[in-house]
């Protein structure tokens, strides 16, 4: 499936300029429903501040630019990216700065990944898979990472194709994803249990890392250790954040929320307030939302009340302010847009809208 590149545009991030930008398009369901719901993300402004948040130099950050400044050579700039040096300065970086040490080298070289595949418009190949995963053996993840850095690695790896399951299954590369996954989930987790809360999570960092998660259902990853626990533990940090939720961040929780949902996520009461919260700033940004996040709404509201959400005032009403959009942003939509709203609003009214 082509790959657009794609991102949730926010307030200024506080240093890497690639920091949060996904990029790809989602089926919608696995069950036989309406298969295709597109998330288009966009570019942010480069904006960085120096001294606690400059990063190291190192190999990966070097890579990162060296992909930028040249045409696509998928066998050169693949080879690029799995040199020993990469890895061997990110382990330098990592023993040099001890338990200060917040990952964003590590974060730079998984850039540098998706910058690879952003570039040749396609997630990795099976046998480039499988060169990654070996090297990405030492590629150690720490709970002493900073929130950035998590956000930025789980993200661009997914982005990228590193987690997705190709066949047949190859154990080793299997292992290694899965250690790699979970070794992110868990510092994602240990990070938003933190008493007091932890100063760098922020709303933009939040919907990547759902995003993310909901791209890793949808590519067959729902078993992975963790991935339920970090889910929620994600879901009060919606609701505290609630106000730093610019249009396109509103409409990518509520798809990967909704996507969640479809591969068994539970609605638990936290998961349901953490919707009834978003629902109304819908309405409030109403005239902000592009075509796009228009489509995007309108299938992630049908596909939660097809999984059993509650059609509540909230609801109702955000459905009713999307609606005359539609109409007056019916130039903007694609063919696949046109198909994915006609099956929403089609299961909102099987559903009693």
């Amino acid at each position: 499936m082509h790959r657009t590149s794609a991102g949730i545009s926010g307030k200024c991030a506080k240093s890497d300029k690639d920091y949060n930008q996904p990029h790809d398009q989602a089926a919608s369901s696995r069950r036989g429903r309406y298969r295709h719901a597109t998330v288009r993300q966009w570019e942010n402004p480069p904006c960085t501040t120096r001294g606690r948040n400059e990063f190291y130099h190192s190999s990966g950050a070097y890579t990162s630019q060296y992909l930028q400044s040249r045409s696509v050579n998928p066998a050169q700039d693949f080879s690029a990216l799995i040199k020993q040096e990469i890895m061997d300065g990110l382990l330098s970086k990592s023993d040099h700065f001890g338990h200060r040490y917040d990952g964003r080298n590590h974060g730079l070289y998984a850039n540098s990944i998706k910058r690879y595949t952003s570039a040749a418009k396609r997630p990795l190949n099976r046998a480039e898979q499988s060169q990654l995963m070996h090297f990405l053996q030492n590629f150690t993840v720490t709970r002493r990472w900073g929130w950035r850095s998590l956000t930025t690695t789980l993200h661009a790896l997914t982005s990228a194709g590193v987690f997705t399951p190709h066949k047949p299954v190859d154990e080793r590369v299997r292992h290694t994803q899965v250690a790699l996954l979970s070794t992110l989930l868990d510092a994602i987790i240990f990070k938003c249990h933190q008493k007091p809360p932890a100063r760098d999570i922020d709303a933009w960092g939040i919907a990547n890392q759902l995003w993310a998660m909901a791209k890793l259902v949808d590519n067959g990853q729902e078993h992975t250790p963790g991935l339920k626990e970090a889910v929620a533990a994600l879901l009060p940090h919606v609701k505290a954040q609630m106000d730093q939720f610019i249009p396109q961040g509103i409409a990518i929780l509520l798809w990967a929320m909704a996507k969640l949902v479809d591969y068994g996520q539970e609605q638990t009461p936290e998961f349901k307030e953490a919707v009834a919260a978003l629902l109304p700033h819908v309405n409030a940004q109403k005239d902000q939302f592009k075509a796009q996040g228009i489509v995007n709404l309108l299938w992630a509201m049908a596909k939660l009340v097809d999984n059993g959400q509650e059609r509540t005032p909230g609801l109702n009403k955000a459905v009713a302010a999307l609606l005359p959009l539609v109409h007056e942003q019916k130039d903007q939509l694609s063919t696949q847009g046109i198909a994915n709203l006609l099956w929403a609003m089609a299961k909102l009214v099987d559903n009693g809208q």
